[in-house]
């Protein structure tokens, strides 16, 4: 266990070493830092803190960098998160505010994440497993089709057509309509099976046919729907950062490309907590050099989404933390207002 004036001298380092991208010696934390000890001394725990894995020494004679255990150490013990500015929030709130739809909120919040931290920004739709049904609503298009629509409490929409082998009769497609939204609003999706088993008993014989069609439609939407879209925005941004990663920046963009290792980077996310993983905490080989910061977004009590962003482990922690956090919050205020 490092003393406190140890983990002085490391987060330090890792300050100087985010902001400068140079190795740093004994000699610039004296300068910098007032760590009232003598540079003998920062000398000897910077040897500790080398001894114990937390930096290392890129070249003979450099200075030092941290390592992935250094910057985890320092993540776990940050005392303050950089707060947003008053100008900061209002910025965000009112661009999210702008929003016409979920589509757009999504596509806006990855915008702005990557503004915010200079970083690649990941976004995940709201999860149908986790969100209710706000409203059903049954539309005649032709004189054999009917368009089926969904909208959840989050604003995700889900449009389905489906081929009736007759004629749709207005009357019972609107009494189809309030009886299913009767049934279903304000339900989980996991529900609306159970709920809907008896449906087709309160109808004619001959419409009935119809009605489990329509059932059928809406349940295979479930189905359709189980494969989470996630957005990325920002990967522009990591040309500024090629030195950070040894040998290229190319097996991250190869990651970053796959929507099943996008999912598994947010998928360990819960709550409202921010979850930072850093290098080889990753579980793609991809994102040895990374760091991923990522926090939940909720409507109500429930969390139905997550987002983050991914970056050098030569990372501001303090401020991507901050805004991540700060971003999930609006988020999740905006969807509930939607």
């Amino acid at each position: 266990m490092l003393d406190d004036r140890k983990l002085e001298v490391l987060r330090a380092i890792v300050q100087d070493y985010v902001s400068t991208q140079e190795p740093v010696g004994s000699k610039a934390l004296v300068e910098r830092h007032d760590l009232g000890v003598s540079p003998a001394t920062i000398r000897n725990d910077m040897a500790v803190l080398e001894e114990e894995g937390y930096i290392a020494q890129p070249h003979t004679s450099a200075g030092r960098v941290p390592t992935d255990k250094g910057y985890r150490l320092f993540v776990d013990r940050l005392s303050t998160i950089k707060p947003m500015t008053v100008a900061e929030r209002r910025a965000i709130q009112q661009f999210l505010d702008g929003a016409v739809d979920l589509d757009d909120v999504i596509h806006r919040t990855v915008r702005l994440l990557a503004q915010l931290t200079r970083q690649v920004a990941v976004v995940q739709y709201p999860s149908l497993a986790k969100t209710t049904l706000r409203h059903v609503e049954l539309l005649t298009v032709a004189p054999h089709r009917i368009m089926i629509v969904l909208i959840t409490d989050t604003g995700r929409v889900e449009q389905r057509i489906l081929e009736s082998p007759a004629n749709i009769d207005e009357a019972t497609l609107a009494d189809l309509r309030a009886r299913i939204n009767a049934m279903v609003t304000g339900r989980r999706y996991s529900e609306i099976g159970l709920a809907l088993a008896d449906l087709p008993l309160g109808f004619d014989p001959d419409d009935r046919g119809m009605v489990r069609a329509v059932m059928a439609v809406m349940l295979e939407t479930l189905v359709d729907t189980g494969e989470e879209r996630v957005v990325l925005g920002g990967t522009a941004n990591l040309t500024g950062f090629g030195a950070d990663f040894p040998y290229s920046v190319r097996p991250l963009l190869e990651a970053l490309e796959e929507q099943v290792v996008l999912m598994r980077l947010l998928g360990e996310v819960g709550g409202d907590v921010v979850t930072v993983r850093i290098g080889h905490e990753n579980p793609h080989e991809g994102l040895v050099a990374a760091s991923v910061v990522a926090s939940s977004y909720s409507v109500g009590d429930q969390a139905v989404a997550r987002l983050g962003v991914v970056g050098p482990t030569r990372m501001d922690y303090p401020g991507t933390i901050g805004a991540v956090r700060a971003v999930a919050r609006y988020v999740g205020q905006i969807l509930a207002g939607s």
